[in-house]
């Protein structure tokens, strides 16, 4: 270990300017003998040799790992022996149940809390003044990583037994209001769940917030003032005009955040490490990988990951068509 420490300037060295000239001479090598070849050959063969390497890479750096992680699910902890499904039948059944109903709240929780505080936030700011401002103050959260937040909300939710000073902020508010006793935000169950949702919530706020302010004010304004000639409230073209002409954008916020929330673990993982009926499926198989040493059940946990991302994946591609169609 030291003698690969030792030699990271070289390795370094090595990955910035080596790997850069090996692949400009192999290209440059494999075109040169491509334009050797018959005209109506060559032309079908150049494409492939520039093709070559990113097709090389996609496969080590994505095929291999998922092949991997598929077969290492059917087999022991050691992976040196088949189980059949058994690590599967393992992830549906006793304390994984628990887990997989927290990442259930948060597939539900998650994406529709910041869905419609993004809708508000980005209507609402279209129409005042001071709108970067208030782009602004929501977009900041954005620049903490969930880790640096899951430390900042750790101190704020902190509690201290009634009677006693309160360190953490919420509860020193709340504890100044007479016979309010604080709250054990983290410990107490699904309101730590909640508390941890808010978050996450908090934290991913501004980029949805900008992806649909964008796309509000793509909407054409003719056909605004067309549905309050008609005499649409507020309400009414936001249900008939804006909502649907921001639907593609909805989609890409909907879909981002259930992909976070299916693989969320850095605020469990720093805030409660999955105690108090908090756990879920990221932190799961984190734990069975480096705690447990446990090879199939978190290769099995991955590839349950994979399949349940796989129909937002759909959903995207088949939407992405019917815009290209249109």
């Amino acid at each position: 270990m030291s003698s690969l420490i030792d030699n990271v300037p070289l390795l370094i060295i090595v990955g910035a300017i080596g790997i850069p000239i090996l692949v400009y001479l192999i290209l440059g090598a494999s075109d040169r003998i491509a334009g050797m070849l018959p005209r109506p050959f060559s032309r079908r063969v150049r494409p492939w040799v520039w093709l070559f390497g990113p097709v090389v890479l996609i496969a080590l750096v994505l095929l291999y790992p998922f092949v991997s992680t598929v077969i290492t699910s059917f087999m022991n902890a050691n992976a040196t022996q088949g189980v059949g499904f058994a690590n599967f039948v393992w992830a549906f059944q006793g304390t994984m149940l628990d887990v997989i109903g927290n990442n259930i709240l948060w597939l539900i929780a998650f994406p529709i809390g910041t869905l419609i505080l993004a809708l508000i936030a980005a209507v609402l700011f279209d129409k005042v003044k001071y709108e970067r401002a208030a782009m602004t103050l929501v977009i900041m959260p954005t620049a903490i990583s969930f880790t640096a937040g899951s430390v900042i909300w750790t101190q704020m939710y902190s509690y201290q037994p009634p009677g006693s000073t309160q360190i953490g902020t919420i509860n020193a508010l709340i504890t100044l209001i007479p016979g309010v006793q604080p709250v054990p935000w983290l410990q107490t169950p699904f309101v730590n769940n909640l508390a941890l949702i808010f978050i996450a919530v908090w934290l991913g706020l501004g980029v949805a917030v900008l992806i649909l302010s964008a796309a509000v004010k793509g909407i054409s304004p003719e056909l605004v003032e067309a549905a309050r000639l008609d005499g649409a409230g507020e309400w009414r073209v936001f249900r008939s005009v804006t909502f649907p002409s921001i639907a593609p954008a909805v989609l890409v916020v909907v879909t981002t955040e259930v992909i976070a929330a299916l693989k969320v673990f850095d605020i469990v993982y720093v805030m409660t490490n999955g105690n108090y009926n908090t756990d879920v499926i990221a932190n799961q198989m984190y734990n069975e990988l480096f705690t447990v040493n446990d090879l199939g059940k978190a290769s099995a946990i991955a590839v349950i990951l994979l399949v349940a991302a796989l129909p937002i994946v759909f959903i995207n591609i088949h939407q992405f068509r019917a815009e290209t169609k249109s």
